[in-house]
C-alpha cells in the first residue's frame, strides 16, 4: 500500500514542488494539497491520509492549530512539520499539538522522503538543528532510578524507552542499546501510548517530562 500523504502550503510554488516530489516517489500518493487552514480542515479527515505534510504560517490560520484539530480527529495520522521556523517556542508548540516530525525548509527532497517514511515507521524526524535543541531541552527530563515513585504509571524499563524516543533514536537504535528486539521495544512503546493515553512518541515525550 503506498503512503497517502497530503501537503498543507500557502505558497503555491512550494506546494507544487512539494506535489511532484511526492506523485514521483514510486511508494507515495498525494492524497490531497491544501493552501490554507480552513481548506485543510476540511478537505483532510475525508482524505484520511497517512502523514500530512504541514506549514505553520497559514494565511488564515496557524498550522499547530490545524495540526491539533487533525489529531483529534484523525489521531493515527502523523503530521510532519514543514517550516522556516527554528524558534524553541514554535517547535514545542508543534510538538504538543501532537506533530510527530519537523523539518525546516531547506531540507532536501531526500531527506522529506525519507523523513515521511520514517514517520511511517514510527521514528521521529528532525532537522539537525531541530533535534539538538530536543536533546538540550529533554536532558532536564527525569532520571530513571529505583525511587520511582509508586504511582507512576510506567515501569523503569518504559521510561528508558521513552527518554531514548526523546532522544530521537528509532526502534532499532532502541532495542540495540537495550540489548532487546525491535518488536519488543514497539511492545513497550504502545503499553506507554496506552499508559499515557496519546498516540504518538511526541505525545508521549512532551505529556510525561513536560
Amino acid at each position: 500500500m503506498p503512503l497517502k500523504v497530503a501537503i498543507v502550503e500557502d505558497r503555491s510554488e512550494i506546494a507544487e514542488e512539494l506535489s511532484r516530489i511526492i506523485t514521483r516517489a514510486p511508494d507515495m500518493e498525494l492524497a490531497c494539497v491544501c493552501r490554507n487552514y480552513r481548506s485543510a480542515l476540511a478537505r483532510i479527515p475525508e482524505a484520511q491520509p497517512d502523514v500530512v505534510i504541514m506549514d505553520i504560517n497559514l494565511p488564515d490560520g496557524s498550522g499547530i492549530q490545524a495540526t491539533a484539530h487533525i489529531k483529534r480527529v484523525l489521531p493515527k495520522t502523523e503530521v510532519l512539520i514543514l517550516t522556516i521556523y527554528e524558534e524553541t517556542d514554535e517547535i514545542f508548540k508543534a510538538l504538543e499539538a501532537g506533530a510527530s516530525g519537523y523539518l525546516l525548509k531547506r531540507s532536501s527532497s531526500e531527506e522529506l522522503l525519507a523523513a515521511l517514511r520514517n514517520l511511517s515507521k514510527g521514528e521521529v524526524p528532525m532537522t539537525g538543528e531541530i533535534a539538538r535543541k530536543v536533546i538540550q531541552f529533554f536532558h532536564k527530563d527525569k532520571p530513571v532510578s529505583a525511587s520511582q515513585s509508586l504511582d507512576d504509571p510506567l515501569t523503569l524499563r518504559e521510561i528508558e524507552i521513552l527518554q531514548m524516543a526523546a532522544r530521537g533514536l528509532s526502534a532499532k537504535e532502541i532495542a540495540a542499546q537495550c540489548g532487546i528486539g525491535v518488536q519488543t521495544v514497539n511492545s513497550h512503546l504502545r503499553s506507554i501510548y496506552d499508559k499515557l493515553h496519546v498516540h504518538s512518541r511526541m505525545e508521549a515525550v512532551n505529556k510525561y517530562f513536560g
